[in-house]
């Protein structure tokens, strides 16, 4: 029941009046784009840039706890689990507060937790705050996938997560480059890498603050009841103030029509195997320190394959949304199943062809580079836009966080799976006096080819009955908000 229903007129006048005031302020643009797009796309450069920190300084960590493949690979298996199973509560917090504020209680979180995981002084203190960064993100990246679904329409929306990407890479690139450069000094006696964390903390705690006091929700924008009507948010916060079971039955309803969305489960299922490649890169950086590159040069190498990562997410979103335009059914479903696919040369090129060896530098470069453009495609050319399609607008942040919950939880055993490989099957000896002989760097690239290439397989095949649910599954949405409008 809305509140023009049993208020007087002039209340729900002056809300009516209040709403449209709201929707003014976030038409504000800065160079012709809207203020919060500006502020959310920020958010994720600071989301990735913090993504980015600890792989970059693996080398420097190892050495200041002592620390193996394995070892690194649980700290990366902590945040990512604990990230997975959080994730669901970003779409319960939507019901009690607008996204903005989501995003900045997510952000304030994650930055807390990186400027500890810099000042920690044993390896299980660093255990405990990536949990806390984990935390955090699973409270962020849900939220900002269906601030952007509801900011572009169906056939634009490749190039809107495209958009996010390419900016969220540019964080990436920036922390990562910053962290490996930064690694390798000293500032008022204090280890490079540490600082740079503290960095990192303090530009994402003042993003989130910027968040807070200046994005609006897209859906305050699209506000247009008549007398006696009341939006979705309205009536969740009349439950909210009734009693809280009200709020969790809608939560529990919301879970239960996500989960029963075959496009969703088949999406899950090649994602699972499809990010753990993406996980087990988080290598890259030592690998290419063990071959013998310098601080610069594997920044460089890395930054080059970040970028092709950039240009390939916008680059698959635009192709895929005029695909989509010619086969409305498949053309999405056909560009992601190219990118998975591509995956698995350049994964034995990179990892198997290449001599390792400084002198390969020019000939890592631009395989990085081009693996990046061609295999980032999936999440802005099929996943994130078909998600949008499926589920009625308001369950867009619980599709989304479900789908961090389960991907991640699986996929964050990668990386202590590539230490194991490394180390009891390839024969990497983290204690050895000379880790740049060669032979730990070859035993850490054999583990990652092995958890790289048959993933990158298993998703291009598990993307497959996609073209025969996909269709269906869209016209069930489209239907249900239909229904729902007419209510």
């Amino acid at each position: 029941m809305g509140l023009g229903t049993f208020g007087s007129r002039p209340v729900h006048r002056s809300k009516v009046l209040l709403s449209r005031h709201l929707a003014k302020m976030n038409t504000r643009k800065i160079f012709g784009i809207s203020l919060s797009l500006i502020l959310i796309n920020m958010a994720s450069i600071m989301e990735r840039a913090d993504e980015n920190l600890l792989p970059s300084v693996y080398k420097e960590v190892s050495e200041a706890f002592s620390a193996g493949p394995t070892d690194l690979g649980y700290l990366t298996f902590i945040r990512n689990f604990v990230q997975a199973l959080s994730s669901p509560v970003a779409g319960i917090l939507v019901l009690y507060y607008d996204r903005p504020t989501v995003l900045a209680m997510g952000t304030m979180c994650w930055a807390l937790s990186t400027a500890a995981v810099g000042a920690s002084q044993h390896f299980l203190q660093v255990a405990f705050w990536r949990a806390v960064n984990g935390f955090g993100l699973a409270i962020v990246i849900p939220a900002l996938q269906s601030f952007i679904a509801d900011s572009y329409l169906d056939g634009v929306r490749g190039m809107g997560f495209g958009l996010l990407n390419l900016v969220g890479s540019v964080g990436g690139i920036g922390g990562g480059v910053l962290a490996t450069v930064m690694a390798g000094q000293e500032f008022w006696g204090i280890p490079g890498w540490r600082c740079a964390f503290i960095m990192m903390a303090v530009l994402s705690s003042l993003i989130g603050i910027l968040v807070f006091l200046f994005v609006v929700d897209p859906r305050t924008i699209n506000i247009t009841h008549g007398p006696g009507e009341s939006s979705d948010r309205d009536n969740l916060v009349e439950k909210g103030k009734a009693g809280s079971a009200p709020v969790w039955a809608d939560s529990w309803m919301a879970m239960k029509t996500v989960m029963k969305v075959q496009t969703f489960q088949i999406i899950v299922l090649q994602g699972i195997v499809g990010s753990v490649p993406w996980t087990a890169m988080v290598f890259f950086t030592m690998w290419f320190e063990l071959i013998g590159f310098s601080h610069k040069n594997t920044a460089a190498l890395l930054s080059l394959f970040a970028t092709g990562c950039a240009m390939g997410s916008l680059l698959g979103g635009l192709i895929a949304d005029r695909m989509s335009r010619i086969y409305p059914h498949s053309g999405r479903i056909m560009c992601a199943q190219f990118s998975a696919f591509m995956g698995i040369p350049f994964s034995w090129f990179l990892l198997t062809g290449i001599t390792q060896s400084v002198s390969s530098w020019f000939t890592f470069a631009p395989t990085l580079f081009f693996m990046g453009l061609t295999i980032s495609w999936c999440a802005t050319c099929a996943n994130n836009p078909m998600f949008a399609e499926v589920v009625p607008a308001k369950h867009r942040t619980m599709i989304y966080a479900f789908d961090r919950a389960f991907e991640g939880s699986f996929s964050s055993f990668a990386a202590p799976i590539v230490g194991i490989l490394s180390e009891r099957v390839y024969g990497y000896d983290p204690k050895s006096v000379n880790l740049l002989s060669g032979k730990e760097a070859f035993a850490l690239s054999r583990g990652l080819f092995t958890m790289m290439a048959v993933p990158f397989g298993l998703c291009c095949l598990f993307y497959s009955p996609l073209y025969l649910t996909f269709r269906r599954d869209r016209e069930n949405a489209r239907i249900a908000s239909l229904k729902e409008q007419e209510m």
